[in-house]
């Protein structure tokens, strides 16, 4: 067994990890909260991107909805995260080699990066195109990656289960 595999079998064989993956209802039940979490944060995110686009509610000020919704897209990715590793830790081993497991992670860290680029560079002169109904190129280009990324990552999820 290599580094990684060895780690994940540890993490595997942990006793909430075991719980999860034999019990009946334990992994649905925590696979139904992190769906529903990845909804209220995709949804949330959305908003925000169609916003950054220029697509919806273009009376309102960028700012004032980023306000209103990113703290529950932090509640929710939190949840999602969370329950996420619950699943993972019950098939550690499998999942590391699953093919649409890493598409979803590295498109996870695509749209980390987007939103990291986009908040200090972008979102710092806010001020300036906060209220005009078409934000300026780079808000445009971030929730357009943000929206490719986010439903790739919804895909991948799905995907998923079906490569096991």
């Amino acid at each position: 067994m290599s580094f990684p595999t060895e780690l994940l079998q540890q993490l595997q064989d942990t006793a909430f990890a075991t719980a999860i993956g034999e019990s009946v209802w334990l992994f649905p039940t925590i696979e139904t909260i992190h769906v529903l979490a990845l909804s209220l944060v995709v949804g949330s995110i959305a908003i925000v991107d169609l916003r950054l686009l220029g697509w919806a509610s273009v009376r309102r000020a960028v700012s004032s909805i980023a306000r209103e919704v990113l703290p529950w897209t932090w509640l929710a990715f939190a949840v999602a995260i969370i329950s996420g590793a619950l699943l993972f830790s019950s098939k550690a081993v499998q999942y590391y080699s699953n093919i649409p497991f890493r598409i979803k992670i590295a498109l996870l860290i695509a749209a980390g990066i987007n939103m990291l680029w986009f908040h200090l560079r972008t979102y710092r002169d806010v001020a300036e195109w906060d209220t005009a109904p078409k934000p300026p190129a780079g808000a445009r280009w971030a929730g357009s990656f943000s929206l490719v990324f986010w439903v790739g990552i919804v895909a991948a999820g799905r995907w998923i289960g079906f490569v096991f």
